[in-house]
C-alpha cells in the first residue's frame, strides 16, 4: 500500500503557473523517476546524515550528532560512487555552506563560509596542502588531489585555529586516502580451548586490482584509473595506482555553447605501504604525485566569450603547469598505557610547484614559476583522564621557496631572465603551534569541549627585489608572529534524538610570502607589487545550531556570526606596471560574515530517501574606494542556495536512481572588487539559476558497476559567481568499474 500511495501522490502534483520552464522539467523528470520505481522492491537505506563518524572536529573519533559543530562526511561512495566527480574540488559541490568558484576548467577553488584560498585550510591525511606561498583568492592547488585515492573527506565549518593553526578560518577540510588492506589477525587461543577466537587469517597473500573509466559529453573529457591491492600479511599491506586525464573544452549552455580553449590534461600516481608490527602499532609510508599540463586561466584570454556584459580577455595565452608531491611516514600507537591511548608521529615533505606561461596581445611571452617543498614534524596524543579526554600535541613546518621568470620577445627571442618569479626567490617560511583540548563530560546530556593554541610563524624573504631594473626597491627581511587562539564548544543533549550545540571560536592567520612579496596578476588586469608592513589577521566566531537523528529522519541547523578584525585587503596605489594598475596590501579590513545553513534527510518509504539542504550568507567588510575606506559586502558570497533529491536504491543493492534540483538566487551584492572584476562577474551582479540532474546506476555483481547521468537536463547556460567560466550545458556522464 505504501508503494501504491507513493505512486498515486506523486502523479496528480502540478507546478504553480508561474514556476519557470527549467523547474518545471526537473521536477517532472525526478516524479518520473519516481512513479517508475515504485512498484519495485526496496529496502531501507543508510539515511542519516549525522551518523558518520568524524574525527577532523574535535581530533577525536565521534558521531557528526555529537560533535559540537556544522560538519560533514563526505564519503567516497558518495562523491565516486553516486557522483563520479571529476575533480576533489567537485567532491564538496553538494556540501551546504560551500560555493565552488572556477576561474576555469581546471582551477576550482571552494569558498567555505565566505573565505577561500588561505582562508580555508586543506588537509591530506592530517597533513597541510596549504604552504607559504598559497593566494589570497581563488586558486587551483585543491584540485591537484585526486579524488580517486579519498576513503572520505571531513568538513568543519568556522575557524579551527585552535587544533590546525593559521588559515582555517572559513573551514577545515580533511582528505582522508584509503589504506591498504591486511590478512586477518590470528588471536591468542582464550585459557581452556583448543579453538581461535577469531577465524583464522588467509592461507596466503590476497590481491586485488580494478580499473575505472569516465566519460563526459560537456567537456568530450576522457578519465581512467587502474590500481592494485596487496594484503601480504596481518602486518603487511601494499596498494597503488594511476589515474590520466583527458579534458577537451567545455561546452556550457544554450547560448554560449563550446568554450574554446579551455580544456586541459593531467596524470596521478600514489603509493602507500601499511606495516602493523603488533595489533596496537602502525607505520604507514604514503607517496602521491599529480601533475597538470596547460590549464589555461581561460577567462583572461580571447579565447573567453561575454556573457551578460563581461568582458572578454586581452591574453592570446595563459595556461598554468601544476606539480605536487607528497609523501610522509607515520607511526601510530593506541592503547599504550591507561593514560596514553593514542600517539602519533608524523614526519611529511610536500613539494608544490606552478609555471605560468602568459602571451599578452603584443606577443611578449612571460613565464614565471615558483617551487615550495615544505617539511613538516606532527606529534599529536589522546589521552583519558578523570576530568575529561585530553587531545594535545605540536606541529611544525619549514617551507624553502624558489622562483623564477623569463621574458620573450614577440619574435621568439629571449629578452632576460628575471631574478625572482610571482614570489620572492630563495626565501623560507616557519609556522609552528603547541595545542591542547579538553573534552568534559558533566553527566550524560551536557559537555564541554576548552581548547587554545598557541602559534608561532616566521617569514624570511631572502631578497624581495633584486631586479635593478624595475622601479621596485624592496630589501629582505625576517619577521615573527606569534598568537594564542582559544575555543570553547558545548553541547546539550535534550533527548537521546535531539540536541543542541553552541561555541564560540577565534581564527588567526599570519601573513605569508604570498601576502609580503607577491609580484603576481591580482583578479581581472591587476599587478600586486610587494609589501613590509603586516600583521596577523584575527576572527572570532559565534555558532548556535541544533541536530535530530531518529530512525527515519535526521536534521541540522545552525546560524554563525564571525567579527573579521585586521583582514589583509588590496587597494589600488594610482601607479600602472606594464599598463595595468598596480595594486598593495594592507591590514584594512574591519567586518564580518554571517550565515545560516541546514540540512535534512527523511526515509520516506522502504528504499525511499527525500533530502535537502540550504544555505544563506551574507558580509560586509571595510575596503578601499580611491583613497578613502568604507564599508561594502565581502567579495564573492554564495547567494541564497538550495537543493532538493529524492533517492530510490533496490532491495537487493543493484539498482539506484536519483533525482537532485539546486537552485542559487542572483547575488548583486558585490564588493568594489567584484564590481571591477569584469572578466568574471557580469555589471549587476551574477543571475540566479535552477538547474537538474539525474542519476543512476546498476551492479550487476560485486565486481562490476555502472554509472550514468545527464546533468543540467535543461541546458541551462549559467554561472557560478565569480567564476571565470560557464557551468557545463546539458551533460551526460557515463562510468564503470571492474575489480578482480
Amino acid at each position: 500500500m505504501v508503494r501504491l500511495s507513493l505512486s498515486r501522490a506523486i502523479a496528480p502534483i502540478a507546478p504553480p503557473p508561474d514556476m519557470s520552464p527549467q523547474l518545471r522539467l526537473t521536477i517532472a523528470c525526478i516524479a518520473a523517476l519516481a512513479a517508475a520505481r515504485a512498484e519495485n522492491p526496496a529496502a531501507p537505506i543508510k539515511i542519516s546524515i549525522l551518523d558518520e563518524t568524524i574525527f577532523t572536529a574535535t581530533r577525536t573519533e565521534t558521531s557528526l550528532f555529537d560533535a559540537p559543530y556544522t560538519a560533514h562526511v563526505i564519503g567516497g561512495s558518495d562523491f565516486m560512487g553516486r557522483r563520479r566527480v571529476r575533480t576533489f574540488p567537485d567532491a564538496l559541490a553538494e556540501t551546504p555552506g560551500v560555493m565552488l568558484q572556477r576561474t576555469g576548467l581546471g582551477q576550482t577553488s571552494p569558498f567555505i563560509r565566505g573565505f577561500t584560498g588561505f582562508r580555508t585550510l586543506a588537509l591530506i591525511d592530517g597533513i597541510r596542502l596549504n604552504n607559504a606561498v598559497f593566494r589570497e583568492g581563488p586558486n587551483q592547488y585543491w584540485g591537484t588531489i585526486d579524488p580517486f585515492t579519498i576513503d572520505r573527506i571531513d568538513v568543519v565549518k568556522g575557524p579551527s585555529s585552535v587544533l590546525y593553526g593559521s588559515d582555517a578560518i572559513g573551514g577545515t577540510v580533511n582528505a582522508i586516502t584509503r589504506k591498504p588492506p591486511l590478512l586477518a589477525w590470528p588471536q591468542d587461543k582464550p585459557a581452556g580451548s583448543g579453538k581461535s577466537t577469531a577465524a583464522p587469517s588467509a592461507g596466503g597473500p590476497e590481491a586485488h586490482a580494478s580499473t575505472e573509466y569516465r566519460y563526459s559529453t560537456a567537456e568530450n573529457s576522457h578519465t581512467a584509473r587502474g590500481e592494485f591491492s596487496l594484503a601480504l600479511s596481518p602486518h603487511l599491506g601494499i596498494s597503488g595506482g594511476l589515474t590520466f586525464r583527458d579534458y577537451g573544452d567545455l561546452r556550457a549552455g544554450d547560448g554560449t555553447g563550446r568554450q574554446a580553449n579551455s580544456g586541459y590534461s593531467g596524470i596521478s600516481g600514489d603509493f602507500t605501504v601499511l606495516w602493523r608490527p603488533t595489533k596496537n602499532t602502525d607505520v604507514t609510508f604514503a607517496f602521491q604525485r599529480d601533475e597538470q599540463n596547460n590549464v589555461p586561466r581561460w577567462h583572461a584570454t580571447t579565447s573567453s566569450k561575454s556573457w551578460r556584459g563581461t568582458e572578454v580577455g586581452t591574453d592570446r595565452r595563459r595556461d598554468f603547469d601544476q606539480l605536487r608531491e607528497l609523501a610522509y611516514v607515520r607511526i601510530e600507537s593506541r592503547d599504550i598505557t591507561d593514560w596514553l591511548s593514542k600517539a602519533s608521529l608524523t614526519v611529511s615533505w610536500h613539494g608544490q610547484q606552478e609555471e605560468q606561461d602568459r602571451i599578452r596581445n603584443t606577443g611578449r611571452r612571460d613565464v614565471d614559476g615558483f617551487r615550495d617543498d615544505q617539511l613538516g614534524v606532527l606529534v599529536n596524543f589522546e589521552s583519558p583522564s578523570s576530568i575529561g579526554l585530553w587531545s594535545y600535541g605540536v606541529e611544525y613546518y619549514h617551507d624553502f621557496v624558489q622562483s623564477w621568470g623569463t621574458r620573450w620577445n614577440a619574435n621568439g627571442r629571449l629578452h632576460s631572465v628575471k631574478p625572482r618569479g610571482t614570489v620572492a626567490d630563495d626565501s623560507g617560511y616557519d609556522l609552528l603551534g603547541f595545542y591542547v583540548q579538553d573534552e568534559i563530560k558533566f553527566g550524560d546530556r551536557f559537555k564541554l569541549i576548552p581548547g587554545a593554541r598557541f602559534t608561532w610563524a616566521q617569514v624570511d624573504t631572502g631578497v624581495i627585489d633584486p631586479d635593478r631594473t624595475d622601479r621596485l626597491n624592496l630589501a629582505g627581511f625576517t619577521e615573527q608572529f606569534d598568537a594564542f587562539t582559544f575555543s570553547l564548544r558545548g553541547q546539550y543533549d535534550v533527548t537521546k534524538q535531539w540536541n543542541v550545540f553552541s561555541g564560540i571560536s577565534q581564527g588567526f592567520r599570519a601573513p605569508n610570502l604570498s601576502d609580503f612579496t607577491s609580484f603576481d596578476i591580482a583578479r581581472s588586469g591587476e599587478v600586486e607589487t610587494p609589501v613590509t608592513n603586516l600583521q596577523p589577521e584575527h576572527y572570532l566566531s559565534f555558532e548556535i545550531g541544533t541536530k535530530v537523528s531518529t530512525g527515519t529522519f535526521s536534521f541540522y541547523a545552525s546560524y554563525y556570526h564571525m567579527w573579521i578584525e585586521d583582514q589583509i585587503t588590496r587597494y589600488r596605489t594610482g601607479a600602472r606596471i606594464s599598463g595595468e594598475p598596480e595594486v598593495k596590501r594592507t591590514n584594512s579590513g574591519e567586518g564580518y560574515v554571517q550565515g545560516v545553513e541546514a540540512g535534512a534527510s527523511w526515509l520516506f518509504a522502504p528504499g525511499w530517501k527525500a533530502f535537502g539542504t540550504l544555505a544563506w550568507s551574507e558580509g560586509e567588510v571595510d575596503q578601499f574606494d580611491g583613497s578613502t575606506i568604507g564599508r561594502y559586502p565581502s567579495s564573492r558570497i554564495q547567494p541564497l542556495t538550495a537543493q532538493l533529491g529524492v533517492r530510490w536504491e533496490s532491495e537487493d543493492a543493484k539498482w539506484w536512481a536519483e533525482g537532485v534540483v539546486t537552485i542559487a538566487a542572483k547575488q548583486n551584492r558585490l564588493a568594489l572588487s567584484d564590481r571591477t572584476d569584469t572578466q568574471r562577474i557580469p555589471p549587476g551582479g551574477t543571475p540566479g539559476y535552477t538547474v537538474g540532474s539525474v542519476r543512476a546506476g546498476w551492479r550487476p555483481c560485486k565486481n562490476f558497476d555502472l554509472y550514468a547521468s545527464c546533468e543540467n537536463i535543461t541546458d541551462e547556460n549559467y554561472r557560478i559567481h565569480g567564476s571565470g567560466i560557464n557551468e557545463p550545458g546539458r551533460n551526460f556522464v557515463f562510468g564503470t568499474r571492474i575489480s578482480f
